[in-house]
């Protein structure tokens, strides 16, 4: 399996995970392997002594799954390890099905634009601008990618979006990609991650293949990266993306890049490279309100041609599923897969019981909720400070990282918007708040003792973790 291909259907596994419970995903379908991919097939290998019945049980699972990743356009078939070309198409989930027309006129589109290479999600069909839902937490960094995208390294050069995972940067990603070639068939652009890169470049110094590694990534019009904030404690790719940096940006090239993190918050890069991210627009996206996802859910189902026995469905999974874009598609697709598996018609009755175990009621915003003041308390007893030190400008970590953690609890826990968050730490700005929410949530990805801390906090206020 080659690497984008790897990276494919790790996604897709993902969103497998979702849909059925860990013993069956683990003995049924983690063995699958995706061996081929074209325009319009993926073919996937299964256990022999199994191949038949997982395609018959897990078939319009495995369909869908595949679809949310790569597009209603892609059709999986299912073959026994080794058998070569003897293979047994799955069916498509009939939820699921697009019009053969605009299936047609995507293929077409790809076909037109030779001049793009793209590595993992950017490039798919479905994360264009049509299928974009603009909202209040994601309207500065959409109006920036489509000015980029209409007028490119005219405007805002470097484009930096950023925004905690899931949000839709990899969307507006592919979608300047999209439109770039849609207008300009003639221009060369490159999608890439910043793990891709890291990886072609250490590759190059390997292979001695160097010069024509830098061919590739500075012989382009655009250079669009996804997740550069992979380039972290990575000193030799560092330097060589800060070169690539200036070549392209000195000869009047685009370059759009993507972080979890504004550049100010990557403090593990080196302060030239963060100041030349920064030099740009730096255009931020929030987690989408409940307006926002419901319209998501709402464009999403009648792109699939979703059929609806019940339209406060789509109402339940939007109530339940807060965190982020990536979370509520796959919340979407469970219950679809789901109904299909069963029978059963999509309706809020069944979209409650799908989503019970993994969102619990006291888990949404209209469930378990906290007070600032109770935050406060709670963070002043578990780590020491008193409630004057927690609201001062002192600045040393005893103080300053146990205010983070409050920061992001009270956003989480208490439905309170940010600069009314803000105000009750002190008269603090709502872009204090946002940027203690982010440092929180990466270190809670990366580093132990502050996830502890968070899970000790919640157990203390009786609050599920966020």
């Amino acid at each position: 399996m080659n690497r984008e291909l790897e990276h494919i259907w790790s996604r897709v596994q993902a969103q497998l995970g979702l849909v059925v419970d860990e013993p069956t995903y683990r003995i049924w379908l983690e063995p699958l392997r995706a061996v081929e991919l074209d325009d319009d097939r993926l073919l996937v290998e299964a256990p022999p002594h199994a191949c038949r019945w997982i395609g018959e049980r897990f078939g319009r699972v495995i369909q869908a799954s595949v679809e949310l990743v790569l597009g209603p356009h892609i059709c999986v078939e299912l073959a026994p390890s080794g058998a070569g070309d003897s293979s047994t198409t799955l069916p498509l989930s009939p939820a699921a099905r697009t019009p053969a027309r605009r299936t047609a006129r995507r293929r077409d589109t790809r076909n037109e634009h030779p001049h793009t290479e793209s590595t993992g999600a950017l490039g798919n069909p479905k994360l264009t601008f049509e299928q974009f839902v603009i909202g209040d937490c994601n309207r500065l960094a959409h109006a920036a990618a489509l000015t980029v995208a209409e007028l490119p390294a005219q405007a805002y050069n470097p484009l930096f979006i950023c925004g905690p995972p899931g949000v839709g940067k990899t969307h507006l990603l592919s979608s300047i990609a999209d439109l770039l070639l849609a207008h300009n068939p003639s221009l060369t652009v490159r999608c890439t991650t910043g793990e891709a890169f890291t990886n072609e470049f250490l590759g190059a110094l390997d292979g001695g293949g160097i010069d024509t590694f830098k061919l590739r990534f500075r012989d382009v019009d655009v250079l669009l990266v996804d997740d550069v904030q992979f380039l972290e404690r990575k000193t030799r790719t560092e330097e060589e993306f800060f070169h690539t940096f200036n070549a392209l940006h000195d000869s009047g090239r685009q370059i759009v890049l993507t972080s979890d993190r504004p550049p100010a918050d990557l403090q593990a890069l080196e302060d030239r490279l963060r100041e030349r991210f920064a030099a740009g627009l730096v255009a931020d996206i929030e987690p989408p309100d409940f307006a926002t996802r419901l319209a998501i859910l709402r464009k999403r189902a009648q792109y699939d041609n979703i059929e609806l026995a019940d339209p406060s469905t789509l109402t339940v999974i939007a109530e339940r599923v807060s965190t982020n874009v990536r979370a509520l598609e796959g919340a979407l697709i469970r219950v679809v897969a789901f109904s299909s598996l069963t029978g059963r018609p999509l309706t809020s009755e069944l979209a409650l019981e799908v989503l019970e175990r993994l969102y619990p009621r006291d888990a949404t915003p209209g469930g378990h909720k906290r007070t600032v003041a109770e935050i406060q308390a709670a963070t002043c007893e578990q780590f020491g400070v008193s409630p004057g030190e927690l609201l001062s400008s002192a600045r040393v970590a005893r103080i300053a990282k146990p205010r983070q953690l409050a920061m992001y609890l009270a956003r989480e826990l208490t439905g309170e918007s940010l600069p009314a968050i803000g105000r009750q730490f002190g008269g603090r700005d709502h872009t204090t708040v946002l940027h203690a929410w982010r440092r929180t949530s990466a270190r809670i990805a990366d580093d132990t003792p502050t996830r502890e801390a968070v899970e000790k906090l919640c157990r203390a206020l009786d609050c599920p973790q966020p």
